[in-house]
């Protein structure tokens, strides 16, 4: 079937669009902005040091959990036995799931459509494609198994909870600085963001046909939809402060900066 604005019931407009605004804008904005912070998290998987602070026990998310053979044994909190080769991230295990997570959103697959595929980049606009099949067809049928990814979403999110405690602990005991506020508020943004997912609203209450009957699930979905219209803006919110995370872990690792220390 034939798309744009040609297609059989739709006005039969030669340009690609009359709209005068600048709306190929918010596309490009996306497109820079996608592209800075994947090529960023890239370089850094790929890095492979200045993931650990050893003496406040800070990891960065990037690298969490860490189960290679050649992370440093401290960091390690669930074991290391993945080998340890330079072109498997310290992290392997768990990054793609993370990755096949936020592809598959709702909010980024529309995020992406527009500003990588064009299809189309943005109302009332054409797109170049001649033909459309939906997401009925290999690979994007594949977007349909975002719910199962939730679950591993949520999983690796206890994880990085469980650093961001663990951070509280120093060789010297208790302790807290800078950088645990920082992990604690990544750690804040990312329960958020996960729990806004369409998915998460659906298992809450999707399948309830009576509310009535249901009071505490009723109460939750109703905290989760308030949380899904800010989707947007938590699935930015957590690609800044992962890049920021990784960025502050990093900068104390390699000495470029000393951490604020409250207590210890």
């Amino acid at each position: 079937m034939s798309t744009g604005t040609t297609s059989e019931g739709r006005a039969k407009i030669a340009a690609r669009t009359l709209r005068t605004d600048r709306w190929w804008l918010p596309p490009l904005v996306t497109f820079l902005g996608l592209s800075a912070w994947i090529l960023y998290a890239t370089v850094r998987v790929f890095m492979q040091k200045w993931y650990w602070v050893d003496d406040f026990h800070y990891l960065t998310p990037f690298y969490s959990p860490c189960i290679s053979e050649g992370c440093v044994p401290e960091s390690a909190h669930f074991g290391r036995f993945l080998p340890d080769w330079p072109i498997l991230p310290y992290a392997a295990l768990t990054l793609p799931f993370l990755l096949l997570f936020r592809l598959t959103c709702y909010y980024y697959r529309k995020a992406y459509y527009r500003a990588f595929w064009l299809s189309p980049p943005a109302c009332a606009v054409a797109e170049p494609h001649k033909a459309y099949s939906g997401e009925t067809r290999f690979p994007l049928v594949f977007q349909n198994a975002h719910r199962y990814f939730f679950y591993a979403a949520t999983l690796i999110s206890l994880i990085n909870t469980y650093d961001a405690v663990l951070a509280f602990h120093s060789p010297e005991g208790f302790g807290f600085g800078l950088g645990n506020l920082v992990l604690l508020g990544n750690v804040v943004m990312l329960w958020l963001y996960t729990a806004s997912c369409h998915s998460c609203r659906h298992i809450v209450g999707g399948r309830l046909k009576n509310f009535s009957k249901h009071p505490v699930r009723y109460r939750t979905w109703t905290a989760v939809s308030r949380l899904n219209t800010r989707h947007m803006e938590l699935a930015w919110i957590t690609l800044g402060t992962l890049a920021f995370t990784d960025f502050y872990v990093m900068a104390v690792s390699a000495g470029w900066i000393d951490d604020l220390r409250f207590v210890n």
